[in-house]
């Protein structure tokens, strides 16, 4: 991707998904610091500098065109981040990504992420020219991959030991969702 082409705002019911920004850089930190978020989440940061290091990433994922991450905010208030979810390691060549997510615990419980990842996933499929999504959670990460379950993945199985994470090796669940499978869900409502 390339700075021409316009970043997609994107909105729910209740949400606008939108770029995220410099100013949004205290409620990265405050949600990538915190341990029930980063409990299962691939990253944590100690300080409010070092999670620059997150925003540069949103940026450049964007503009290399392995990623498109979007800001989660109220529509009354969409200055203020509550999240963030999207997709990365995008190979466009295959057509195909890993899709994640976060959430500020003070808005977990009042689906958010199905709400914005039913938007996220359709346009995925829709206007990126997807055709598989994939997720992988950790199986101790029981909300979030019932969450995934829920918005139509498919287990297809567990890497045992594929990462390291404090001080252990760590299992992953492997879950996937193409694009005629969301399609059909989307019928049958």
């Amino acid at each position: 991707m390339s700075e021409t082409k316009p970043f997609p705002v994107l909105e729910t019911a209740n949400y606008q998904l939108r770029r995220i920004v410099a100013a949004d850089m205290p409620a990265v930190f405050r949600g990538l610091s915190d341990p029930r978020v980063t409990e299962y989440y691939g990253i944590s940061y100690d300080t409010l500098a070092s999670s620059q290091e997150q925003m540069d990433w949103y940026e450049q994922v964007w503009l290399d065109g392995t990623g498109l991450w979007w800001g989660i905010c109220s529509k009354e208030k969409p200055e203020q981040l509550i999240g963030t979810c999207g997709l990365h390691e995008w190979e466009q060549e295959h057509h195909c990504a890993e899709t994640g997510f976060w959430l500020s615990p003070d808005h977990w419980g009042k689906a958010v992420i199905p709400e914005c990842m039913n938007v996220i996933i359709n346009h995925c499929f829709k206007h990126l020219g997807l055709h598989r999504l994939q997720a992988m959670v950790e199986p101790e990460n029981i909300a979030s991959w019932r969450l995934i379950e829920k918005l139509g993945f498919q287990l297809e199985g567990v890497l045992r030991e594929c990462e390291y994470k404090h001080g252990r090796y760590i299992d992953l669940k492997c879950y996937s969702l193409l694009d005629r499978e969301f399609g059909s869900k989307q019928d049958s409502r």
